[in-house]
């Protein structure tokens, strides 16, 4: 592999490239080292530009939008990472249909429903991620997912087209969708809400975002709530109620405010959080005679 003649075959497509580029700044978590190339498509054609340069010279790529549910390698990623941001087109194709690009946000995407009296992503106000992201894992809280408000959605397949997905065949369940687990391009999404009253709808968001605030760490770098919630139960509960809260390994600390939440108080480092993450799971296996699932996506490792 000739990283200078990668970069030229990406810049002849007008793709924009940057080489080893650290990965920390990328993510919620702010962790991460370099990676060899870092690559931000601004349109669909450039998506498809940036994966087929990949698989020609055999490097190994990896598609994050907010890289919120994410923790990379203190060693970095041997590879492309392809960065949905700027992929970030939202439109209201009819009164209560948006359609916006995987790379918005879904800060974004709530504040434009909120601005056509749209009603259904109340619950997702505070949630970090992009929308490419809460699609891949189908991203929830206070009762609500992604899967009660997707119409479609269009996304490449193995072979290279766009192809378009109907929610029916989405198999989305919790924090799970058809794309879980796979190489597949998600490019956008189409919602489909009901018409509300904006009073209305402001006052579900500012009640959901009240609760994030005084009960989440949102002060400190993390990846959001780091455990899935086992059957009968709550992670959060189970870690408190085995004494790990404020729970530290090197720069990684179990939240004192919120103990399903690990974050990064002082340069935590990748091995840093995946020691924590284990040791929660070992003492709540053996106190509590249950296995927490981390939910964070790992890279490089």
């Amino acid at each position: 592999m000739n990283k200078k003649n990668v970069v030229t075959k990406l810049e002849d497509c007008n793709v924009f490239v940057q080489t080893n580029i650290n990965i920390s700044e990328y993510t919620s978590f702010k962790i991460g080292g370099n990676v060899d190339y870092l690559v931000r498509p601004k349109s669909f054609t450039d998506f498809a530009c940036a994966v087929n340069i990949a698989n020609d010279e055999n490097i190994n790529y990896y598609i994050i939008g907010n890289g919120s549910n994410m923790l990379i390698s203190d060693n970095g990623y041997r590879g492309m990472i392809i960065l949905t941001s700027d992929l970030n087109e939202i439109a209201l194709i009819n009164e209560n249909l948006i359609e916006c690009y995987a790379g918005v946000t879904v800060a974004n995407l709530c504040k434009f429903a909120f601005a056509n009296s749209l009603s259904g992503l109340e619950f997702a106000w505070g949630i970090p991620g992009s929308v490419g992201g809460g699609v891949y894992m189908n991203a929830g809280a206070y009762g609500g997912e992604f899967k009660d408000v997707i119409k479609s959605c269009n996304y490449i397949n193995e072979e290279g087209k766009l192809t378009e997905i109907s929610i029916s065949a989405m198999d989305m369940s919790y924090r799970h969708s058809f794309f879980s687990d796979k190489k597949l391009l998600i490019l956008s999404v189409v919602f489909e809400m009901i018409k509300a009253d904006k009073s209305t709808i402001k006052e579900k968001m500012d009640d959901f975002l009240t609760r994030r605030k005084t009960k989440q760490p949102l002060d400190f770098p993390s990846c959001g709530s780091t455990f899935k919630r086992p059957i009968n139960g709550y992670a959060s509960a189970l870690i408190e109620e085995c004494g790990l809260k404020g729970f530290r390994i090197g720069g990684a600390e179990v939240s004192t405010k919120h103990s399903g939440f690990i974050i990064n108080v002082d340069n935590a480092t990748c091995k840093d959080v995946l020691a924590l993450v284990e040791h929660v799971k070992s003492v709540v296996l053996e106190k509590k005679g249950i296995e927490l699932e981390c939910e964070v996506k790992t890279l490089g490792l």
